[in-house]
């Protein structure tokens, strides 16, 4: 089975041990024909400021950093198993480095994403978007995001959809999830798990409305959710899978039944907001990614373009 053809890894300029890289050696491994791209992308304003030099000259000097970093990312494939794989590199000059990421998805045709994150200061997330953000919110393709641990034989899967969604996209999209969760547990002979949330009566009804019953109301959206969640089981899996279904937001009950059982992949959809609704309310992976102790597949609803997109 060919999963992932061709693979880009986003290098980490301030490591010289490069998670995504072996995470994406590693998923090759398994494949017959994949490739993969190394992009290390680099900036110093400094560069820009010098006045005193004319444009050619700073472009001379900008020739001479990137060179200098082609040395070292060979320095690093080379101090890598890359288990015989050819990795070509690429060096790139660029000051947002989601753009140098996305622009190359969207010129060379990559399937697939990896790159290495790290925890965010949860004040920094709220007056910065880190790159990570936007590479989920606008990336068209797959988004791997790694953490630094090996994946064991035999692991856990988690595939989290909204299995109480009634529009079309939704379950569209619910069924990619599903998909891409088969598909990795074969490659990587491991266990699928489902979850999905549903939410509980709102208190403010539940003050409003004196006969409103809140137990009657959370029973009738489990047993909702659970129905949807089964129907969506067995026509995606034709087998029993193991499912978790849990009240509350997403944002709380994936990274907590992932990190309860102990799961390697999260895999979940992203709706790709942005703007001014990204700042207030930002994506259900955003929320969950600094709080899981594995890694995040990231996937996009099929209708997908990327704002960087011609």
């Amino acid at each position: 089975m060919i999963k992932y053809r061709n693979i880009l890894v986003v290098i980490d300029p301030l490591h010289d041990t490069q998670a995504a890289l072996s995470r994406a050696v590693f998923l090759a491994q398994k494949e017959d024909q994949a490739k993969i791209k190394a992009l290390l992308t680099i900036y110093d304003f400094s560069y820009e400021m010098t006045s005193m030099l004319s444009g050619e000259e700073r472009e001379a000097m900008r020739s001479g950093v990137i060179d200098e970093r082609k040395v070292w990312l060979n320095e690093v494939i080379a101090a890598t198993d890359t288990a015989g794989l050819e990795i070509e590199i690429k060096v790139v000059w660029n000051n947002r480095l989601y753009e140098s990421v996305i622009e190359e998805v969207l010129d060379f045709g990559h399937d697939l994403v990896v790159k290495a994150t790290h925890p965010h200061p949860t004040l920094q997330s709220i007056i910065f978007t880190p790159n990570d953000w936007h590479i989920l919110r606008k990336c068209p393709t797959p988004v791997l995001m790694v953490k630094d641990h090996d994946w064991p034989t035999a692991g856990k899967i988690v595939a989290a959809i909204h299995a109480g969604a009634e529009d079309e996209e939704h379950h569209k999209l619910n069924v990619r999830i599903a998909q891409e969760a088969k598909d990795l547990c074969r490659l990587l002979s491991a266990t699928p798990h489902i979850v999905t949330a549903y939410p509980a009566a709102p208190v403010n009804i539940a003050i409003e409305l004196p006969d409103f019953d809140p137990l009657k109301y959370n029973k009738n959206v489990m047993e909702y959710h659970k129905e949807a969640l089964n129907k969506f089981v067995a026509e995606q899996f034709g087998q029993e899978v193991t499912s978790h279904l849990e009240e509350g937001l997403p944002d709380d009950v994936i990274p907590e039944v992932a990190n309860e059982i102990g799961a390697d992949i999260v895999i979940l959809g992203t709706s790709g907001r942005s703007g001014f609704s990204a700042a207030l309310i930002g994506n259900t992976a955003e929320h969950v990614i600094d709080q899981l102790d594995c890694d995040l597949l990231a996937l996009k609803p099929q209708n997908f373009v990327s704002p960087f997109q011609k």
